[in-house]
């Protein structure tokens, strides 16, 4: 009785050690393309706000999971895939399978891997993405307010908030408070608004992401082509909304919107607004999103055991570049409903879900065509995509190999 109870415990061991490590491997070149995409906008970040080096980890580390959403999915599905191209070029599968273990005996190991690996990724789209985009636009908020701290000086015009131009006589090193203000306001004006105060201080608000500007004792001089007004007061205040750079896609970072929310807030706010109205909407798309793309993850890595299994001794090894072909294909059926969802009034759960119901029936179909010894791709496109490979995609490789040999 030990026997048979022991062989899958060893089988699934060596399975899942033969998936992972390639999933490691994917997943560290894969991060390491998206890093030098970011890089460069994200340098230009830096040096604009003159970020010190621990603000600089703790930005870079903010990015990082909304990467892994993306990237965990490629490499779990790349590493299915090269495990099981090895497996089947050893002829590894085919001694498991002429020991009377059928293709259904192996899938359990990459049910749970693909499963952990999903989980993951989920809690990296439910929970770290919401906390590190409010946590990088805090940031960033703050490093921009301190550099207009800096920047605000004595007897020198300070630029540093935009349409504001601010002049200060004289600065209580201690309290932080202006002595003799003078405050150009141009925003949205034509003639600007001359302010002047005996007294000032400015304060941060990061929930809200503001800065305000406090004056006491002053005028305000408000110019007109045809009569002008003076408005003296006690006290005036001025809220600037901060918007320092950012390096989310032109996201603006005082703005806290749905990706930012959790996904109870989330709950709650759909039923504030209403699932019906454009805002709602574009709740619910986001609420799914979250839940969509893990599971995702969790069929694309499946569908890399019958994709890495089309190879073998005398067959070409296809299963890279159709699960590259597939990962896009996903993406792009994902997109697309993700579109039906918001721009055509389509219901947002079957919208979202698209992409996963087609590549789960696909997979299943996948794997029974493998475990019947079917080919899975018809000999026609099969070939077509063989001569694509043969005419396109080696000679290129070939030509950068040959260009990194050159000295």
């Amino acid at each position: 009785m030990s026997k048979p109870t022991r062989l899958p415990k060893l089988l699934y061991s060596y399975l899942a050690t033969e998936m992972l490590a390639p999933f490691f491997a994917s997943f560290l070149v894969i991060n390491s393309v998206f890093f030098l995409v970011k890089l460069i906008p994200f340098l230009n970040v830096v040096l604009e706000l003159e970020i010190n080096f621990a603000d600089f980890v703790r930005l870079f580390l903010y990015l990082f999971p909304n990467m892994f959403l993306y990237s965990i999915p490629m490499a779990a599905m790349m590493g299915v895939i090269i495990s099981f191209t090895r497996l089947s070029a050893d002829t590894e599968i085919s001694a498991l399978k002429a020991s009377g273990i059928s293709l259904y005996q192996m899938l359990p190991p990459v049910i749970i891997v693909s499963a952990v690996i999903a989980i993951l990724a989920g809690y990296f789209s439910a929970t770290l993405i919401p906390k590190s985009e409010i946590a990088m636009k805090q940031l960033m908020f703050q490093v921009a307010k301190e550099k207009i701290d800096k920047g605000i000086k004595e007897h020198q015009f300070t630029e540093a908030l935009g349409d504001l131009v601010i002049y200060v006589e004289a600065i209580d090193k201690e309290s932080g408070k202006w002595t003799n203000v003078w405050v150009s306001d141009m925003r949205g004006q034509i003639n600007p608004i001359i302010t002047m105060a005996q007294f000032g201080t400015m304060e941060a608000q990061i929930d809200n992401m503001l800065v305000t500007i406090t004056l006491e004792n002053g005028s305000l001089h408000r110019p007109d082509d045809f009569r002008s007004q003076i408005i003296s007061f006690k006290k005036y205040t001025i809220n600037i909304p901060l918007q320092p750079p950012t390096i989310l896609d032109g996201e603006d970072v005082t703005r806290l919107d749905v990706s930012s929310l959790t996904m109870a807030q989330l709950q709650e706010s759909i039923k504030i607004v209403g699932p019906d109205t454009a805002k709602g909407r574009d709740m619910l798309v986001q609420y799914h999103k979250r839940i969509a793309l893990p599971v995702g993850c969790f069929i694309l890595s499946l569908l890399g055991m019958p994709l890495g299994l089309q190879a073998g001794p005398g067959r070409r090894a296809t299963g890279v570049p159709l699960g590259l072909a597939f990962f896009i294909l996903y993406y792009i059926l994902f997109t697309m409903g993700k579109n039906f969802a918001v721009d055509n009034g389509y219901p947002v759960g079957p919208a979202m879900w698209l992409a996963n119901g087609i590549f789960f029936i696909i997979t299943i179909y996948f794997i029974r065509q493998t475990a019947n010894e079917h080919s899975i791709i018809p000999d026609p496109i099969k070939n077509t995509f063989a001569s694509i490979i043969d005419k396109w995609i080696t000679p290129g490789l070939k030509r950068i190999q040959y260009s990194f040999k050159k000295p």
